[in-house]
This record gives C-alpha cells, sequence and structure tokens, in this order.
C-alpha cells in the first residue's frame, strides 16, 4: 500500500466504478493480494448502493485506509442522512437485495455513522495474515450470536 489512506472526491455514477476499483488496486498493491478482491467488492457494493438508493450523480467521497494495524477500513460518505443502509434476506427468487449481506460475510464488522449532514457506510476487513473466520467469531461473539458467527465462518470457507 502507497500512502496511509485512500481517498477519493466523486460523483456516484456506474461508468467510474470500473475506474474506482483499479485505482483501490493500485493503491493496494501486492501486499494485500488476498484481500484485495474483498477491498474492491466492498468499494463497489458501497458505491452502488448510494447510486441505487441516493441517486446516481451524487457525490461521494471514498476511502480505503489500514486500521489498527491489521484490518482494512472501507468508508464511503454521501450526504443524505435518511437513506440508511438495511439488510434485508434475500430469497433465491430475489433479483436484489443481497449486497449488504455479501458485505456482511466479507467484513469483520460494518455500520453507519450518520452525521449533521449526510452518513458514512463503511466496513473493515482482515487484512493479510489475519484469519477471516476467527476475526469473524470474535465479533460476532462480542454481539452475542455463536450460532451467526459459525454460519459466518462456514460461508466464509465457502468462498474460498
Amino acid at each position: 500500500m502507497s500512502g496511509a489512506e485512500f481517498g477519493a472526491e466523486l460523483l456516484a455514477v456506474a461508468k467510474v466504478v470500473p475506474e474506482l476499483r483499479r485505482a483501490v488496486r493500485e493503491w493496494l498493491g501486492e501486499v494485500c493480494e488476498p484481500v484485495g478482491g474483498d477491498v474492491e467488492l466492498c468499494v463497489t457494493e458501497l458505491v452502488g448502493n448510494v447510486i441505487r438508493h441516493v441517486g446516481e450523480g451524487t457525490p461521494v467521497s471514498v476511502r480505503v485506509a489500514r486500521v489498527d494495524g491489521a484490518r482494512i477500513r472501507v468508508a464511503v460518505s454521501d450526504p443524505d442522512p435518511r437513506a440508511l443502509p438495511v439488510l434485508l434476506s434475500a430469497t433465491a427468487a430475489d433479483e436484489s437485495g443481497r449486497g449488504l449481506g455479501l458485505l456482511g460475510a466479507l467484513a469483520v464488522r460494518w455500520g453507519v455513522e450518520v452525521e449533521a449532514v449526510g452518513k458514512t457506510v463503511w466496513c473493515e476487513l482482515a487484512g493479510p495474515g489475519v484469519p477471516r473466520a476467527v476475526e469473524c467469531r470474535r465479533v460476532s461473539v462480542e454481539l452475542g450470536s455463536e450460532r451467526r458467527a459459525q454460519e459466518r465462518a462456514s460461508s466464509l470457507q465457502a468462498a474460498r
């Protein structure tokens, strides 16, 4: 990773997403090769949610940074504090509604910070050399869901 943080200010439109992924990939470099694709996917999902739920052309701020020495934090800020993300239970027949579930399966944790003007939706992924299943289990146990932790760990192992 070059620099302490990747940052971009842009308008949330579909055509900038591939360029944004490329820029994040270049910033991460080979050091984060094992998790780089997951970071790119989270950036794509969070920006895509702004496009779908706040509106195409909305100004956003995208940040990717290493935190606590081992995690990678992805944060996307937009000016609408009312359009909050909702974790849905999509069925096999649903054409949408899986994004935050996917984000939750990849991330150690995620959340929303509502500000006076706007909000930031963020997630943290385990960095290279940190087993994701262990991290997910620890965070889930703190939240009181041993079964959910096991499900997440299983889904992560199956995805790899």
